[in-house]
């Protein structure tokens, strides 16, 4: 089986992390420290706050930021569905925004749209019509190590003084414009699970220029301790939030050699998008002129829309080649169906997008002679059952 995906272990991170385990400091000790500080260089901020997972990352932002009950968050709707869980975390609202049908990001022109029907009160949940005197927050999403067009973007966030957090999970080394993906609103936020860049087995990171958006997500972090982190000492409420120390070891070992991962993943994008380029039947990623760098999280595919996609990962999967779907609709997912009334036909774009969109396997060590059988299955999928 050729997988979807599996994480790039070397015997320095074998080694890192029998060092953490051998200094008897669990927990909160010298390589989360570390891995922090390398974080805080590669992201171009000031600070970093390692966490437990990206959603915890991205809970963290928004609470330090003072998102409230009844609070709206405009939020993409194609993306993993903790984006949007967030803000339910502390029972605000997301407001879903529909995507560019080239790069899957907020497409900003739809941004415009939504401001203008929220500012109009045409806005409807569970088929009521919802009077919003603002919203107050805006979550963009550096889809699959895409940038976010940030230009484009601003003018409409200066207008309607959006707050930014930037969900920058999927997109570690990506740069807009030769700035750093995660440096672009009052916080973003980095993870690491291993089908990621690179991978702490679980983990996420927080990272802002703001030191009192740092200091309160260190807090909650941990259980709401101050500053001083005194035991037993808790000034607010807080979570179980902490990274482990074997986990940020062996994020530290991975950064080590992350340049050569990113060269390696590109190098595999690109061989991927000349083996598909003969065929009209599939559209390889697209690469936006002000995406600087790409920090590749998957490979994702456009297949034609006459193509039973689901039949063409029934026949790769018992061929030998593990595939998947790539994103399902957030808004159509049973849960926010239930709660918010959401069907069809609210985000024509993403509902388009999401039918047609396959992961294939993609990882740092993928050969070329793995990537060709990937490409000649997809290829017989489609003549056989497609």
């Amino acid at each position: 089986m050729i997988t979807l995906s599996k994480p790039y272990i070397t015997q320095k991170e074998i080694d890192t992390v029998i060092d953490a385990l051998k200094s008897d400091r669990l927990s909160m000790g010298k390589y989360t420290e570390l891995f922090e500080k390398e974080i805080s260089k590669i992201a171009g901020t000031k600070h970093a706050v390692a966490v437990n997972s990206g959603t915890s990352a991205l809970h963290l932002i928004i609470k330090a930021l003072g998102i409230e009950q009844e609070d709206y968050m405009i939020v993409p709707s194609f993306t993993f569905v903790a984006s949007a869980n967030v803000a339910l975390f502390e029972k605000a609202i997301p407001i879903f925004v529909d995507i560019d049908p080239k790069t899957y990001n907020v497409d900003p022109e739809a941004l415009e749209e939504l401001l203008k029907r929220i500012e109009q009160g045409r806005i409807y949940i569970n088929g009521q019509r919802v009077k919003i005197d603002k919203v107050r927050f805006f979550m963009p999403v550096d889809v699959f190590g895409q940038p976010v067009d940030y230009d484009a973007l601003q003018p409409i966030v200066d207008r309607w003084k959006l707050t930014v957090i930037e969900d920058s999970c999927e997109a570690l080394g990506s740069e807009y414009k030769q700035k750093p993906c995660g440096s672009f609103g009052k916080a973003g936020a980095f993870a690491f699970y291993p089908n990621k860049q690179i991978t702490t087995g679980e983990g996420g990171i927080i990272v802002t220029n703001e030191e009192g958006i740092a200091q309160m997500c260190k807090s909650m972090r941990n259980q709401g301790r101050g500053e001083d982190e005194a035991w037993l000492n808790h000034v607010r409420l807080g979570y179980n939030y902490r990274i482990d120390e074997l986990s940020a070891a062996l994020g530290y070992a991975q950064l080590t050699h992350l340049e050569e991962i990113l060269f390696k993943r590109d190098e595999a994008a690109k061989r991927y998008s000349k083996m598909l380029s003969k065929y009209d039947w599939v559209e390889p990623p697209y690469v936006a002129d002000y995406a600087t760098k790409i920090g590749w999280f998957v490979y994702v595919v456009k297949l034609d829309e006459k193509i039973n996609r689901e039949r063409v990962i029934e026949y790769m999967s018992s061929h030998g080649v593990q595939v998947r779907n790539y994103f399902a609709p957030v808004h159509l997912q049973p849960f926010y169906r239930e709660a918010f009334g959401y069907t069809e036909g609210v985000l024509p774009v993403t509902e388009k997008i999401s039918k047609n969109t396959l992961a294939i396997p993609f990882y740092t060590t993928i050969t070329v002679q793995e990537q060709q059988i990937v490409v000649d299955t997809l290829k017989e999928a489609v003549e056989r059952v497609g």
